[in-house]
């Protein structure tokens, strides 16, 4: 069961989720409310798979919430106001609903969620530590729209993020992922990938040049987002 909570500054509007939520067998609700500060504590103790999260709030708009979550549970945001769409995508939102929003709409999304999910328990690897764990992984497996499948480590030069979805770039193919970038980024051995912009990770060992900012690999150049500058110089010095 995936475990979810509503947040929504509208209680009518966390109603109709409610009831959605109970028509969807995957879904568990453990939790709704107005105040998003009350669900970044949930999210934060790790009792969160997925946040469905409205945009416009008093006290953290549903953008800041999904900044200070990055990476600890999955994100469906749920607002009236179109224009949020793309920085929803760039902060890695499973997805998008448009209000008023529709069942079949609603269980769209959910399904996207399972995608997601399963996708990284078939790639889920027992290991004593993360160390151990790096240093065994070859290949990760992705969910593309009808299967999974096979990524060897050492063929991936860089990855890019695309709204809802990934490509991930080797030196003969592209593939399309269904999947987030933090996902996708939890998946890859820390010490191999590092990310450089907000929609692009690149392997290390992969790289051609670095000049004036902006990493040149294969055929690509990429501009080196400033906060990930510092982190970025430390890894390829420690290479």
């Amino acid at each position: 069961m995936i475990r979810c909570i509503v947040v929504d500054d509208k209680p009518l509007a966390i109603d109709v989720l409610k009831h959605y939520i109970s028509k969807a067998p995957s879904l568990s609700l453990s939790f709704t409310t107005v105040n998003p500060l009350e669900a970044l504590n949930k999210v934060i103790e790790g009792e969160v798979d997925l946040v469905f999260l409205d945009i416009q709030m008093p006290e953290l708009s549903g953008l800041q919430f999904m900044k200070i979550v990055k990476g600890k549970c999955l994100v469906v945001l749920t607002t009236a106001y179109a224009q949020y769409a793309l920085e929803g995508f760039e902060n890695d939102a499973v997805d998008y609903l448009l209000k008023p929003v529709s069942f079949e709409r609603f269980y769209k999304a959910v399904e996207k969620v399972q995608l997601i999910l399963n996708g990284l328990a078939e790639t889920a690897k027992p290991s004593t530590t993360a160390t151990t764990k790096e240093k065994e992984i070859s290949h990760i497996f992705v969910k593309t729209e009808y299967k999974l499948v096979r990524v060897n480590i050492s063929d991936i030069l860089y990855i890019e993020g695309l709204q809802n979805y990934v490509m991930i770039y080797t030196a003969t193919e592209k593939i399309t992922s269904l999947q987030t970038m933090i996902k996708t980024e939890e998946q890859l051995p820390a010490h191999q990938f590092i990310r450089i912009h907000k929609s692009f990770i690149v392997a290390i060992n992969k790289i051609n040049s670095v000049e004036r900012n902006r990493v040149s690999i294969g055929d690509k150049t990429i501009a080196l987002g400033e906060v990930y500058r510092e982190a970025f110089y430390n890894a390829i010095a420690n290479n």
